[in-house]
């Protein structure tokens, strides 16, 4: 039988679209459910695999099907590897190894930073292309507007400074 992994972190979260909140449903080999939420927009979930194989996540939004979701996830499996592999060796760590052992445990937050600082950026981006398409558009409404009404106002000034052919009619002659 093969190594077992352990999944130590999975993230999802919803990036754009709608009220920012899906389904999230992990099942097993067997299709049993691990894990299901609804309704969700941010998660993280921590279990270790029973058997060896393909484990399935779905992300639904079917209650939402007109709203177009953008949804980030990432797992990792199993524990990282050492940065020295050479870690069962009698002797300590030097002076130069330890400083960056130290610096490499210090730059995994920063990552975690970068990544939600990332998804901020593009929470930010999507909504402003949003709001630029919305603008654009009613722009382009408020100018056929003017336009119907300064086409409309002409017309009816017109109508008041035109010469009127009166028809006369003449009874009994």
């Amino acid at each position: 039988m093969g190594k077992k992994c352990k999944i130590e972190r999975k993230r999802d979260k919803v990036v754009t679209g709608g009220h920012y909140d899906v389904d999230c449903r992990l099942k097993d080999l067997d299709g049993t459910v691990l894990y299901k939420e609804m309704k969700k927009q941010y998660d993280s979930f921590t279990f270790t695999a029973a058997k060896n194989g393909t484990y399935k996540f779905c992300f639904s939004n079917e209650f939402s099907t007109f709203t177009h979701k953008t949804v980030y996830f990432d797992f990792q499996v199993g524990d990282d590897p050492p940065l020295f592999p050479n870690e069962n060796r009698v002797t300590a760590l030097t002076q130069m190894e330890s400083a960056c052992v130290s610096i490499h445990e210090a730059l995994k937050p920063v990552i975690d930073y970068q990544t939600h600082f990332r998804l901020r950026e593009a929470q930010g981006r999507s909504r402003a292309e949003d709001l630029n398409t919305r603008v654009a558009f009613w722009s382009i409404g408020e100018a056929f507007i003017l336009l119907v009404i300064s086409i409309s106002q002409v017309v009816l000034l017109r109508s008041f400074f035109s010469d009127k052919k009166t028809t006369t009619t003449r009874v009994g002659s």
